[in-house]
């Protein structure tokens, strides 16, 4: 029987971030049931007018960053917008800032100012830096946490030797996942004890962690048993593999996979017949080698083909798809993936919702993402009380 509450129903989340880690944080809790108020200044979040069309306050990155929430406008340089956050923090669950701790203690707004007067807030800063070594008070984005984590390195050394940045928010997008769930736990912790905390998540540290989970590698033993870098993921030319119209990706990795494989080939699947197809130690060392051994194979037979071909042996294989091919993709009309929405002004959006299935409530856009201060009025007359639909 459905539940007649969202997960998070009830929990009031004070938002004051801006750009893409924080909002998207705050966005999940949203999506999950929280009353998100997001706290702006009176020119908005820097990303809130960037793409938009002229006229417009609502840019994409924003728009995808912040639906499921009210904004509210407070100057919290003045004491009349201080004042108003006090408030408003006084009875909130949870606050989340991507200020440097150092600036909110300046605003007075640090977790010890705000734990005195709330016992039962859980306080979390999504920053550049862990605030007990050198970098803490260094300023961070999404760019520069990709250069000094090493992944601008890592992946101009796949290609022709020149840093590269990815070409999408990874720093910023994978760090507010994570600040998400530290929130969640925090918020359970919160239920066992009755009291709040402080949550530091530091995007430098977040990344670096992700990274060296695969690549650290040799270096994990003492002594170091072999060089950093896991050979698989540090293939030059690693990608779908070509075909003779286009590209696949088809997972081969496991004895079973490469057995059918070679079976697909009308070889013989005996692994031990070849030294590096013997074992997983084997197929690894030599990733390089193999990858050009099946690209050699897949280039000379189109997509369809192969497609067809290796299914029928039991092998997961996809065409490779663009962003263009992918905005009427079969699959994602069929989920409900997409949607089309009107804002309180009425502009129409195609928009994607909250992604994940649960047995008993159904996530669903609540709030199309706000208008700059949109609810600050109501917000400011009548605290937390909500006309914000419930879950």
């Amino acid at each position: 029987m459905p539940v007649e509450r969202a997960p998070l129903a009830g929990v009031r989340v004070l938002d004051l971030t801006a750009i893409v880690m924080g909002p998207l944080a705050t966005q999940v809790l949203g999506d999950l049931g929280a009353d998100v108020i997001k706290i702006e200044p009176p020119e908005g979040d820097v990303l809130r007018r960037a793409g938009a069309p002229p006229g417009s306050d609502l840019g994409p990155l924003f728009v995808h960053l912040n639906r499921n929430k009210r904004s509210v406008v407070l100057d919290l340089k003045g004491a009349e917008g201080k004042a108003a956050l006090l408030r408003l923090a006084g009875e909130a669950d949870v606050l989340v800032h991507s200020m440097r701790p150092q600036a909110m203690a300046r605003l007075g707004l640090g977790y010890e100012a705000l734990s005195a007067m709330n016992h039962r807030l859980i306080y979390a800063g999504l920053f550049g830096f862990g605030q007990r070594g050198p970098y803490a008070e260094q300023g961070a984005f999404d760019d520069l946490i990709q250069a000094v984590s090493g992944l601008a390195d890592l992946v101009g050394r796949l290609s022709d030797g020149r840093p590269r940045y990815v070409p999408a928010n990874i720093a910023d997008r994978s760090v507010g996942l994570y600040a998400f769930g530290l929130i969640s736990a925090a918020l359970y912790q919160r239920e066992r004890t009755g009291n709040g905390c402080e949550l530091g998540v530091p995007m430098f540290e977040t990344l670096a962690s992700l990274l060296f989970g695969d690549h650290l590698y040799g270096e994990t033993f003492r002594p170091a048993h072999g060089t950093m870098g896991y050979p698989r993921l540090m293939v030059r030319d690693r990608g779908p593999f070509p075909t003779s119209d286009g590209h696949i990706c088809c997972m081969i990795y496991t004895d079973a996979q490469w057995r059918s494989f070679l079976t697909a080939l009308g070889r013989d699947p005996d692994l031990a017949k070849d030294p590096m197809l013997s074992n997983m130690t084997s197929r690894t060392i030599n990733s390089e080698a193999l990858f050009t051994m099946v690209s050699d194979i897949t280039r000379t037979l189109p997509t369809a083909h192969w497609v067809a071909t290796l299914r029928a042996v039991g092998l997961t294989v996809v065409a490779m798809r663009s962003l263009e091919e992918l905005v009427d993709d079969s699959h994602l009309a069929a989920t409900g993936f997409f949607h089309d929405a009107r804002t309180s002004n009425g502009e129409s959006l195609r928009l994607f919702g909250p992604v994940g299935d649960w047995s008993n409530w159904e996530p669903a856009m609540r709030h199309s993402p706000p208008h700059l201060g949109e609810h600050t009025q109501d917000v400011l007359a009548n605290g937390w009380a909500t006309r914000h639909p419930q879950p």
